[in-house]
């Protein structure tokens, strides 16, 4: 195990600040620079590309090339359309939730810096309770205190500004750590945690290390997509999160059994490369770290797919991180788990050997 101390002051105040900034889809930059800041100590160099993928380098002399990856996006909304009386409607920038949207103060981001504005929504004494209508993507709207869209684009507001939701992060009951966008910028912390214990272990890997933060894995893996095709690694290991499937609403016999607390989840299906697994789980067995399963039909919906099909074919495996309330400004996860999810990839990569090629016919 580790020798020192898996989460510090200085890694909760990174995580803080790092949570804090908003990194929606396609404009991830300051979120990354955050990152390769906290990184740079631990890394030789830095690989980026023109999207805003970063990568933190161990060796990169080495021939044989380790993957450990999280994504750097956050959810959003694009501004779509600006009413005669200055409304603001809006279309999605990812999966973001439309029915969590009403009454939620929201940051518009422009040129000039963020204008604020809320989620309207008709009072409860209006509306027409036998015909009751849900937010929907085409009746939920912006209200930046305007009346007219002239005051809102003299504002600085125009159709193609990002929108994110300012709730920062906190932590409840001591143990559980709440905020939007830890899907999936804890799996950035945490494959920054690893690489801050391999250097406070003074650790020596017979590998080259790609700590890889990836963009817009929120509308289709591209960032990961793009960076795998630059790295052309050996193997990969991908962190996101999973569902908690213990909240009521959810169908365990369709979702899995999966709770907040007891460990990562490593990943069946078919983009996990078998070899890779085992590895991972006799890693977890050997230093008694809890761990979960679950199976995953087809794919993955995660970084995995994006590199386990890349470069003629990539051994790639996946740990996740259990997570309630998933893209809503409220997503927790437990502290145990994220310590266990950065052990986990710390002792893998202890025991992977430079130049292994996983096959099944060695």
């Amino acid at each position: 195990m580790p020798k020192t101390k898996i989460l510090n002051n200085k890694s909760m105040s990174f995580l803080k600040e790092y949570l804090n900034n908003a990194a929606p889809t396609g404009h991830e930059w300051e979120g990354q620079k955050l990152w390769m800041n906290y990184l740079r100590p631990y890394v030789d160099e830095f690989i980026t590309d023109s999207y805003g993928s970063a990568v933190g380098v161990l060796n990169p002399n080495s021939k044989y090339k380790v993957v450990i990856e999280g994504h750097a996006d956050e959810i959003s909304w694009y501004v779509n359309y600006i009413s005669e009386n200055g409304l603001v409607y809006v279309v999605r920038n990812g999966g973001s939730d439309h029915q969590i949207a009403p009454s939620k103060i929201v940051n518009i981001h422009t040129k000039t810096g963020f204008v604020k504005g809320v989620f309207g929504w008709p009072a409860i004494h209006t509306r027409d309770r036998s015909r009751e209508q849900t937010p929907k993507p085409d009746n939920i709207f912006i209200d930046c205190g305007c009346q007219t869209k002239e005051q809102v684009e003299k504002l600085g507001v125009h159709v193609g500004c990002v929108i994110t939701y300012p709730d920062e992060f906190h932590v409840l009951n001591k143990t559980n750590f709440v905020c939007r966008a830890l899907d999936n910028r804890m799996g950035g912390f945490m494959i920054a945690e690893v690489a801050r214990l391999l250097h406070e272990n003074k650790k020596t890997l017979p590998f080259g290390l790609y700590i890889t933060n990836s963009v817009q894995e929120e509308v289709g893996l591209r960032g990961a997509e793009m960076i795998t095709q630059t790295i052309k690694p050996d193997m990969a290991i991908i962190t996101d999160v999973t569902h908690d499937t213990t909240t009521p609403m959810v169908n365990q016999k369709k979702q899995g059994a999966v709770k907040n607390g007891d460990g990562p989840v490593i990943a069946f299906a078919p983009a996990v490369q078998q070899k890779l697994r085992d590895l991972i789980i006799e890693t977890a067995d050997t230093n008694n770290i809890p761990f979960q399963r679950s199976a995953l039909s087809r794919a993955t919906g995660t970084d995995t797919d994006a590199f386990a099909y890349s470069n003629g074919g990539v051994p790639s495996a996946l740990i996740s991180l259990p997570l309630r309330y998933m893209h809503t400004t409220v997503e927790m996860v437990h502290k145990d788990d994220v310590e266990n999810v950065i052990k986990l990839i710390y002792e893998t990569l202890l025991n992977v050997k430079g130049g292994e090629t996983f096959s099944y016919f060695d």
